[in-house]
């Protein structure tokens, strides 16, 4: 409850681990044969391996090379008719610039899903990653701003 409080969402669902928290979004997803999803290149493998596990097409964008963050010009050339997700990482717990991907997302019917390993304790303009999209995955791994002394996520 003080989770889901903390980030201002209706949800928040613990996990044994970050990677579980992404395996659970993916699978949210519902994904099918031919679809596509776009993500960062800038990453640990596992915010995207549970993709390995279905039969789409993963579209890697560019990255800003200020922030290493998703770049949202690249993101909206890469989009298809087949694209159903984004996944995007707040990387090194600095957010994503979600007021230029949100809309791009939006005007498409894509779901965006917050890698928020590092991010817990960022601030996005006044809102926390885990709140900015629809789904947001954080890791309490020993190496994580906060950890459960070794493994622990959380699904919003």
């Amino acid at each position: 409850r003080c989770f889901r409080e903390y980030l201002g969402v209706p949800h928040a669902l613990s996990v044994t681990s970050g990677t579980v928290a992404l395996e659970i979004a993916i699978r949210l997803l519902d994904l099918n044969d031919g679809d596509e999803v776009i993500a960062t290149p800038q990453t640990y493998k596992a915010s995207v391996q549970p993709l390995l596990n279905y039969p789409v097409k993963v579209r890697f964008c560019d990255v800003e090379p200020n922030t290493l963050n998703l770049d949202p010009g690249h993101f909206a050339s890469l989009i298809t008719s087949r694209t159903k997700a984004v996944i995007l990482v707040h990387y090194g717990g600095l957010p994503c610039d979600m007021d230029a991907i949100m809309p791009i997302a939006r005007r498409h019917g894509i779901t965006v899903i917050e890698d928020c390993a590092h991010a817990l304790g960022a601030d996005y303009r006044g809102r926390k990653p885990g709140a900015l999209a629809d789904i947001g995955c954080f890791s309490f791994h020993s190496s994580k701003n906060i950890t459960t002394l070794g493994e622990g996520g959380m699904i919003t």
